[in-house]
């Protein structure tokens, strides 16, 4: 029993120090200029076997199990903060790189594996697939708070592309383990997929939005943890029935997002934070379940740096360039989108769906894999802004309020507090409180004026860049959206 408690403690402690080191790397990883899921996955291995001895882990069934669980998360906070106005004016390109682009760079990185790992085309193919599709975690923590119609179409198509990617990974496996497969079953399989995966996402945004707002919960902390309650039930009811619970859970985000929503502020925050806490989790599991004295070998090395190589300077290019003919991009944008193209924890993911499988070429398969989601984050991901300055394409950056607002549950009031930004379209900028015939029941609350504190009366005039915090009763929100020309 003695013992027992003290693996527990050991345990505890450890998870504690990764969680603490994990969040520091964020830190670092700003002025390094590095990823920081590179940093997360160098702490997992530091602190393994081979490193530090630290913590032995070899468990590929237990890592898939975290991986697609930490996915779930992030993409449904991704989804979460994806503006439907936004992936409509970017849908043609972004789901064209996400289904034409991943089968074309599969292909391309197919016919490489095959000369350089001397593989069978079967298991070309399949690393072909895992490292085909851009990794959500990635580009939304690189491209965070960057506007502009490439960051929209570089988010979207990460959101969107892992399902393609899953479908092709697990394709490839039965095509390799099943005696006699049924080539024709794959393409039905492929719209049953997808086609139901997306009505389902569908089915459960607009379920989960409903159930938000008509709940009428004690304390505000239990809206966020219910609305992850559905994030997961999408996911878990779709992938039972043999579709894609990634795309499921994806749209049942936006949809969510992009409701009208009890307590909004609080579940935003909470995801992103949960959205953090899974991806300083995966990743340094992920850095963990590889071995350094296998992954650093002179074969591992020569071959990943060649595949790196055809992956970022020839297959994402040729898939970017056929997947947008006669779309409105010019020749910069293209070559930023094939740049952006980053690598992350999906490949690695999906890596180990080999090793569980039991193929002969599994190992050397992960540890390729792993090489190349490395050099890509590396790379790629250190040097986007560079790319985007250079190509004249560096896009405004989201504002981010420097003063925060905790507020206390009152559901039971029926009213909320709603954040305002006076932008220049807003109706009542230049006008004093006393001019503005506000609906019923709503009251200024504070006005935020820079790093200011600026206490509202009836002579206090709204000039642009003022952030308006607003007591609102619930029925009369809507109508106050309107007159402020807010749009969600």
């Amino acid at each position: 029993m003695d013992d027992l408690l003290i693996s527990s403690d050991y345990f505890i402690l450890l998870a504690a120090l990764l969680l603490i080191i994990g969040v520091i790397t964020t830190k670092f990883s700003t002025r390094l200029g590095v990823p920081a899921l590179v940093l997360f996955i160098l702490v997992g291995m530091i602190t393994g076997s081979d490193g530090l001895g630290l913590i032995y882990f070899d468990n590929a069934k237990v890592t898939q199990l975290i991986g697609v669980l930490a996915l779930v998360v992030i993409l449904f906070e991704g989804g979460l903060q994806t503006k439907i106005s936004t992936v409509r004016s970017v849908a043609k390109p972004a789901l064209s790189l996400a289904t034409a682009g991943v089968l074309i760079t599969t292909a391309v990185v197919a016919a490489a594996a095959k000369l350089i790992l001397d593989f069978s085309w079967l298991e070309a193919f399949l690393f072909g697939s895992i490292v085909g599709s851009t990794d959500a975690a990635a580009v939304f923590a690189v491209l965070k708070g960057q506007n502009g119609k490439l960051g929209s179409v570089l988010e979207v198509e990460s959101g969107t592309n892992d399902p393609m990617a899953v479908f092709l990974t697990i394709s490839f496996i039965e095509l390799l383990t099943v005696e006699d497969p049924v080539y024709a079953l794959l393409v039905g399989s492929f719209f049953w997929q997808m086609g139901l995966g997306l009505l389902l996402g569908i089915a459960f945004g607009k379920l989960g939005s409903l159930c938000i707002n008509k709940i009428n919960l004690d304390s505000s902390g239990l809206y966020p943890v219910f609305t992850m309650a559905f994030a997961l039930l999408a996911y878990s009811i779709t992938d039972l029935v043999n579709a894609s619970g990634l795309l499921s859970v994806y749209v049942a985000a936006m949809l969510i997002g992009n409701s009208e929503l009890t307590y909004r502020h609080s579940i935003f925050r909470f995801n992103e934070g949960f959205a953090w806490m899974m991806q300083i989790l995966m990743f340094v599991i992920l850095g963990l379940l590889v071995f350094p004295t296998q992954l650093f070998t002179w074969e591992v090395i020569w071959k990943g740096v060649l595949l790196s190589a055809i992956l970022i300077i020839v297959a994402r290019p040729i898939a970017v360039f056929l997947s947008t003919i006669k779309m409105d991009f010019h020749l910069n944008e293209k070559i930023f989108l094939s740049w952006a193209g980053l690598r992350g924890a999906v490949p690695i993911v999906l890596a180990t769906f080999p090793l569980i499988a039991g193929l002969e070429n599994s190992p050397m398969i992960f540890n390729v894999v792993f090489f190349v989601v490395l050099t890509s984050a590396l790379i790629q991901g250190s040097t986007i802004s560079i790319f985007a300055k250079k190509l004249g394409l560096a896009g405004p950056v989201k504002s981010e309020p420097v003063h925060s607002l905790e507020l206390v549950s009152i559901g039971k009031a029926n009213a909320e507090i709603i954040e305002v930004e006076a932008k220049a379209d807003i109706p009542i900028l230049g006008k004093s409180l006393a001019e503005v015939e506000f609906p019923k029941d709503v009251l200024i609350n504070a006005v935020i004026r820079g790093t200011e504190l600026v206490t509202p009366y009836g002579e206090t005039v709204i000039k642009k860049g003022d952030v308006l915090y607003i007591l609102v009763s619930r029925k009369s929100k809507k109508e106050l959206k309107r007159m402020l020309n807010i749009h969600e």
